[in-house]
C-alpha cells in the first residue's frame, strides 16, 4: 500500500493524519473503521447469483478500498480483516492475521487481526466492530458498551471471544485457532466459503451508529440500543433506501445487487435447518 493510498483511506476514516502506532493510536484507527466501514455481504452476494468462477470480490486489499471509496462497500470476514491488516500495517502496527471458528465448532469460519504493542495483543475485529481493540491477556475482559457488547475469555493457550449481534439471540462465540494467518491461507478460506457459509443467499448488512447498532438481515431491518433490540420487515423499497441511507452503499451499487437477485433472493423464506442453539454462556452470564 502507498502512502498516497494509505493518506486516502485515512482521510475517508475520518483521520487527518496517520496517528502513532501504540494503544491509542489503534484505538483511534479502529474506532474509526467500526463507525466507517460497514460489516455487509452485497457484493459477495453479486459475484455468487453471477454463477461460474467469478473470483469472490475483496480477496485482495487494493480490491476492497477501490471499491469501499467508490461505493461505500464491506465485505465479510476474510476480505474486512485482510484489508484491516494491510491499512494497519502501512501504518505502522505490528499486525498480523488470525482465524478462528465462529461458534467454537472447531472449523475455520472466522478472519480477525492481531496487533502486538508493547508485548501485548489486541484483538481489532472487522467483522465484530466492538468499537474498541479488545486485549487477548490472561485475565477475562468484559466491555463496559452494551451495545457493541464483547467479552473475551483465555482458555487453553488461546481465547474464546463472545459477542452480541442480532439477529442471533444470545453471544455467540469464537474461539482463535490459527495465529499467524498467511494471504494465501485467507484466500484459500474465503473460497472455500463460496460453498458453505450464512452470508451467501440473503442480505446481511451491519453498521454501528452512534449508540445503536443496526442491521438489515432477509428483509427485517434490527436496531440494538442500550434500551433493547427492536425488529421491523421492509418492503423493498424500503429495503434499497436503507442499504443506500443508513449502510451507506451507493445507489449504483446496490441497484446491481438488486439486478443480480440480492434482494429477491433476500425476501425468500429461508430453508434448511436453522443452527444449534449455543449452550454455553459467556463470562459475565455465568
Amino acid at each position: 500500500m502507498t502512502s498516497e493510498v494509505r493518506d486516502r483511506i485515512l482521510e475517508r476514516l475520518g483521520l487527518p493524519a496517520a496517528p502513532g502506532a501504540d494503544l491509542e493510536g489503534l484505538r483511534t484507527v479502529y474506532a474509526a473503521w467500526c463507525a466507517t466501514v460497514p460489516f455487509d455481504n452485497v457484493r459477495k452476494m453479486i459475484a455468487l447469483h453471477a454463477g461460474g468462477s467469478r473470483p469472490l470480490p475483496g480477496r485482495d486489499a487494493g480490491d476492497f478500498f477501490e471499491h469501499w471509496l467508490a461505493h461505500g462497500a464491506g465485505g465479510t470476514c476474510w476480505p474486512t480483516s485482510h484489508a484491516l491488516c494491510e491499512l494497519l500495517g502501512a501504518v505502522g502496527f505490528d499486525a498480523r492475521r488470525v482465524a478462528g471458528s465462529m461458534r467454537d465448532l472447531g472449523l475455520l469460519t472466522h478472519g480477525s487481526v492481531k496487533v502486538r504493542i508493547a508485548g501485548a495483543d489486541w484483538l481489532a475485529d472487522s467483522s465484530m466492530l466492538t468499537g474498541i481493540p479488545l486485549p487477548l491477556g490472561t485475565e477475562i475482559f468484559v466491555s463496559p458498551d452494551p451495545v457493541f457488547a464483547a467479552e473475551v475469555e483465555p482458555v487453553d493457550g488461546t481465547h474464546v471471544v463472545w459477542v452480541d449481534l442480532p439477529p442471533n439471540e444470545a453471544y455467540l462465540p469464537c474461539r482463535l485457532l490459527v495465529d499467524p494467518a498467511d494471504p494465501a491461507a485467507y484466500a484459500a478460506m474465503y473460497e472455500a466459503s463460496r460453498e458453505r457459509s450464512p452470508l451467501n443467499r440473503r442480505l446481511y448488512a451491519r453498521r454501528n451508529r452512534p449508540g445503536e447498532l443496526l442491521v438489515l438481515f432477509s428483509s427485517r431491518r434490527l436496531s440494538k440500543t442500550a434500551g433493547g433490540v427492536t425488529t421491523r420487515e421492509l418492503s423493498r423499497a424500503e429495503m434499497r433506501a436503507s442499504l443506500i441511507d443508513e449502510i451507506g452503499l451507493s445507489p449504483a451499487l446496490v441497484d446491481e445487487w438488486i439486478a443480480a437477485g440480492g434482494l429477491e433472493a433476500s425476501f425468500q423464506a429461508q430453508s434448511g435447518s436453522p443452527p444449534p442453539p449455543v449452550a454455553r454462556r459467556p463470562p459475565s452470564q455465568r
